[in-house]
């Protein structure tokens, strides 16, 4: 790994590679340890670092690797150049921050990511089942083969040998990766109500969000606190339009990959389900379409229930659908509110002295701050 060190001056203290061992870099950084903030791009291999600095009492700040790409982007890209611009940005205050994830629930959220990866491939078997029987004209199955009781039969409605075969290879990896989720998930709801059972418990209020959902809101927000504004926090999970805008005339949307896709699928998610045996929700949304195509109405409403979401973690409150229905449109459709002209996060800390760019995460995690 490079590693770029300067001072307040800007000059380059030390700028080289080195090996990717703890014992390796508390060596280089010794002579600069009383001053020194840390700062590293957001890619999957910044946790060892983190706990690191977290264990030396190392002040830590996470670049948000997107919005860095923004700034900091040229014809030439490597290892070496982007350490040096990345402790350029951080001395100059202009780092755009992620957020650094505690340890403690880490691996838990990671977990939980690939409990989401393996029930995608396992939805990709389905579905050429249900081709299959569409490409040969038989009768519609009539039952959904999700279930496992449904299953029975299916690859003997091919006559072909190798076509039952290839349905039976199907039906028999959707019965194994179901035995694979029922077991993480038992897993992850064990360590989820030791980490905090009354917010678990409180999502699962909201109509629509069952134990998954919740349990993804749960890990992918963490703190709601780091979000100061319900905007800012619709803007993290990618539910406004990020605008591009020059001497009053729009000129298309930017930004649409940075936040959390994970938070956009359990919104999205949550809004259909939240239609299910609801009769007041497809009122709901029934005027909504009146004012707006039904997409867009399935839009408002993923919206609308991550505000309600936001408030929930907020108050410490459990959903309250007669307040959830009166705030009809309170908030929906605001514009660009928590980015600036570039589609840039305005929660990013604008800091004027090296020493001072260390984000309040990595101080909190230290106990003190400066």
């Amino acid at each position: 790994m490079y590693v770029c060190i300067l001072n307040q001056a800007g000059e380059t203290l030390l700028h080289r590679n080195m090996k990717t061992t703890p014992e390796a870099f508390l060596k280089a950084i010794a002579p600069y340890r009383p001053d020194i903030v840390v700062a590293v791009e957001c890619l999957f291999t910044w946790y060892w670092l983190a706990d690191l600095c977290a264990d030396e009492e190392i002040p830590f700040v996470l670049g948000h690797a997107l919005s860095m790409k923004a700034i900091h982007g040229g014809k030439a890209k490597n290892d070496k150049i982007d350490s040096q611009k990345i402790a350029v940005l951080l001395r100059g205050g202009l780092l755009p921050q992620a957020y650094v994830y505690p340890a403690e629930m880490r691996a838990t959220r990671d977990l939980l990511r690939r409990r989401m990866h393996l029930a995608h491939k396992r939805g990709e078997l389905l579905a050429p089942v249900q081709n299959t029987n569409s490409q040969y004209n038989l009768p519609a199955l009539g039952k959904n083969i999700a279930y496992k009781a449904n299953r029975d039969g299916v690859a003997e409605r091919f006559a072909d040998p190798a076509v039952q075969k290839s349905i039976e290879v199907a039906l028999s990896l959707v019965s194994y990766y179901d035995e694979l989720l029922r077991d993480v998930a038992l897993t992850i709801v064990k360590t989820a109500k030791q980490h905090d059972a009354n917010t678990l418990y409180r999502l699962q209020t909201v109509p629509g969000i069952g134990k998954i959902l919740s349990l993804v809101l749960l890990y992918e927000i963490h703190h709601i606190d780091r979000f100061p504004r319900v905007q800012e926090f619709a803007s993290y999970c990618r539910l406004v339009k990020c605008a591009k805008e020059s001497n009053g005339k729009r000129s298309g949307t930017s930004g649409a990959k940075i936040g959390n896709a994970h938070l956009t699928w359990a919104f999205s998610e949550a809004a259909v389900l939240f239609l299910r045996e609801n009769p007041a929700g497809q009122k709901f949304l029934a005027r909504l379409e009146k004012k707006h195509d039904k997409g867009k109405a399935l839009t408002i409403l993923a919206h609308k229930l991550a505000r309600a979401v936001y408030y929930m973690f907020k108050r410490k409150v459990a959903f309250d659908m007669k307040r959830f229905l009166n705030d009809e449109g309170r908030g929906v459709g605001e514009r660009d509110v928590s980015l600036d002209n570039h589609g840039m996060n305005l929660i990013l800390a604008t800091l004027s002295n090296a020493s001072m760019t260390a984000s309040l995460n990595a101080y909190e995690r230290l106990g003190h701050y400066p």
